[in-house]
């Protein structure tokens, strides 16, 4: 949904407002509200969370969050799972995590809902790797697919079950297929 205010708003405005759930995003001066989670979405991005964070949260080497807002280039975005090197991670005066994150993550992974727009998910998959980030992920549960996308190359679409999924260098331990990431939905 596209709220079009009377005046357009900025982004500093647009970060004053009260959180919105589902969450609403700023995105070349519009607010977008993403759609309210379903199933299929909800379990694959618990699921991958969990997955990510048992790999690399008790080495210290990332950590993975579900729904977090990243404010940077112009935009603020909440992707479906922001994966943060550990060393990059805000940390407030106190050194607890920090509430507000102004930076980009190393990767981004957004999980398709219905009715969703493709192209807007991938806008902001394009806008974290222009600046900085490591690898976007777009998974589509309903076409039991994965577009990966590397900095500054092509796309490469996964769907075949033994599919080894590209992570970032950074997690290279993290090792997941196309069959385990859509078998999550499978009760």
């Amino acid at each position: 949904m596209v709220k079009s205010p009377t005046k357009p708003l900025t982004l500093e405005e647009f970060l004053k407002l009260p959180e919105t759930k589902p969450s609403s995003e700023y995105i070349n001066g519009k607010i977008i509200q993403k759609p309210m989670p379903q199933g299929k979405h909800s379990i694959t991005q618990g699921e991958l969370v969990s997955a990510i964070n048992a790999v690399v949260k008790p080495q210290k080497i990332a950590l993975a969050f579900p729904e977090l807002r990243c404010t940077f280039g112009g935009r603020s975005i909440v992707p479906d799972v922001a994966v943060f090197a550990w060393k990059l991670i805000p940390i407030d005066d106190g050194g607890d995590v920090a509430n507000i994150f102004k930076t980009y993550p190393d990767w981004t992974i957004e999980i398709l809902s219905p009715d969703q727009s493709q192209t807007k998910v991938t806008g902001n998959i394009l806008h974290c790797l222009k600046h900085g980030s490591r690898l976007g992920w777009l998974i589509d549960p309903e076409e039991r697919s994965v577009l990966v996308y590397p900095p500054k190359q092509q796309p490469e679409l996964l769907q075949e079950e033994e599919e080894i999924i590209p992570v970032p260098d950074l997690v290279s331990e993290v090792r997941l297929t196309v069959g385990q990431l859509f078998g999550w939905l499978k009760l």
